[in-house]
């Protein structure tokens, strides 16, 4: 072999690979600034998250007081929700799922949404409606496991019957028997410490004093008589035995 074949002939490992890690700089780089750029569209995405949470917090305790307007305010607090798990989990993800994990995504931030919507709503007003926020608590507590194991695409669904899982199905049943203890022992108010109607105006006491003089009777001493307009007004009567 030739001085010049020898100096061509390289080893495998000496092949220059600076290329390749100039790619990947320049992506790692390039996701970086993406990511700065998006400050407005990850802030929106998190707000959303919590006003769609907080929406149907309230609604989900509300409900028997006005179900058509409650249903409607859950209803959009579900679409800012999804509206933000669009935002978070496909516009600003390094990666996009195929079209049936983007569908249980979005089936499982829904749930994920009631669930904490169930467990807020629960807590924050279990003293205006304990019953309700009785089964309200350990429902959402259990949804809102069970649709944030769905959604991570990192954990395996069968971790729904895990350790954690048990752990979390017997904090939601003595979270269920001792709300229900404590709303036991409460006392019952008559209107509610909650109310969001107009109160009620109490009937008219059948028995009540009526002032009013009625036809034929005489006005009470003291009282002055009321005269209609252009009416004449009666003379006293001076008639006391004796002729004038």
């Amino acid at each position: 072999m030739t001085s010049p074949q020898l100096l061509d002939a390289r080893p495998a490992h000496s092949q220059p690979t600076a290329p390749a890690a100039g790619r990947a700089a320049r992506r790692k780089e390039s996701s970086h600034q993406a990511r700065k750029r998006s400050l407005a569209a990850r802030y929106l995405g998190y707000v959303g998250y919590f006003v769609g949470a907080g929406l149907i917090s309230g609604a989900v305790v509300h409900h028997p007081l006005d179900p058509a307007r409650y249903t409607r305010i859950a209803l959009y607090g579900a679409l800012v929700f999804l509206a933000a798990t669009v935002v978070n989990e496909f516009l600003l993800a390094r990666e996009r799922p195929g079209l049936s994990r983007m569908l249980v995504v979005i089936g499982a931030s829904l749930m994920l949404s009631f669930g904490i919507g169930m467990l807020s709503g629960g807590l924050q007003h279990f003293e205006d409606f304990p019953a309700r926020a009785t089964v309200l608590v350990p429902a959402g507590l259990l949804l809102s496991f069970i649709a944030y194991v769905v959604k991570d695409a990192d954990i395996p669904w069968q971790r729904i019957f895990s350790l954690v899982g048990l752990t979390v199905l017997m904090a939601a049943a003595l979270a269920f028997l001792g709300l229900r203890q404590v709303a036991s022992s409460m006392p019952v108010a008559p209107a509610g410490g909650h109310s969001h109607g107009t109160a009620e105006q109490p009937a008219a006491d059948d028995h009540a004093p009526n002032n009013a003089p009625t036809a034929g009777s005489s006005p009470a001493p003291g009282a002055t008589p009321v005269t209609k307009p252009g009416a004449k007004t009666p003379q006293p009567d001076h008639s006391d035995g004796h002729a004038h």
